[in-house]
């Protein structure tokens, strides 16, 4: 059976990518599952570039396995500049808990009225096959900030419990798993992989 190497050590984003993925014919292996404490670099101003040079730092840490990996983030209109790349690195930081770092976020938002609580969250995944030419998927989607969170916090994806996609009245965290893999950025990237190596 084919081997997919997913290159995160993030659980909540693992959950996501694997709702999608877990259909494929393939077995799944993760950091955990060889050994790989290392978190991989993230040096750069792109998703695109993050999501490569995550990719290819797992790769190779895994021997040459099919390997995917991702970079995403959130765009928020009245803090512009202040997120994107750096998103889960910005505010109280990374080594924040998620309760931490929602807790400063919405902080943050506090002031901000409604009108400008419009946000954009992206997703940019890289598959590299044998030949470690890269397969890109991008996945976007619009929605709002709310005031307060409206679900409990998923681990690693602590935003999902404060953005309402446009179309629905819920946040992500709230959404079956159904509806937010069809309208997350996530969900949409993850379905083209899965497109992709369905070819494979």
């Amino acid at each position: 059976m084919k081997k997919l190497f997913i290159g995160t050590s993030n659980k909540g984003k693992l959950h996501e990518i694997m709702e999608v993925l877990h259909v494929l014919p393939y077995t799944f292996v993760t950091p955990p599952d060889l050994g790989i404490s290392t978190d991989a670099p993230e040096d750069f101003d792109t998703y695109a570039e993050n999501a490569l040079q995550k990719a290819r730092f797992y790769k190779e840490k895994s021997g040459g396995l099919l390997t995917l990996a991702e970079d995403s983030g959130i765009v928020v209109d009245a803090l512009q500049g202040e997120l994107g790349v750096k998103t889960r690195r910005w505010g109280a930081g990374e080594k924040a808990s998620d309760e931490e770092w929602i807790e400063f976020f919405l902080k943050r938002m506090e002031q901000v009225e409604e009108s400008n609580r419009t946000a954009t969250f992206l997703c940019t995944a890289v598959v590299l096959g044998e030949d470690s030419s890269p397969h890109i998927f991008v996945g976007e989607t619009r929605g709002r900030i709310t005031h307060e969170l409206h679900a409990p916090i998923k681990h690693g994806i602590p935003i999902s419990s404060c953005f309402i996609p446009d179309g629905f009245d819920q946040v992500y965290a709230a959404l079956t798993v159904e509806q937010k893999n069809q309208v997350s950025h996530r969900g949409k990237a993850m379905h083209r992989v899965l497109d992709y190596l369905k070819t494979c």
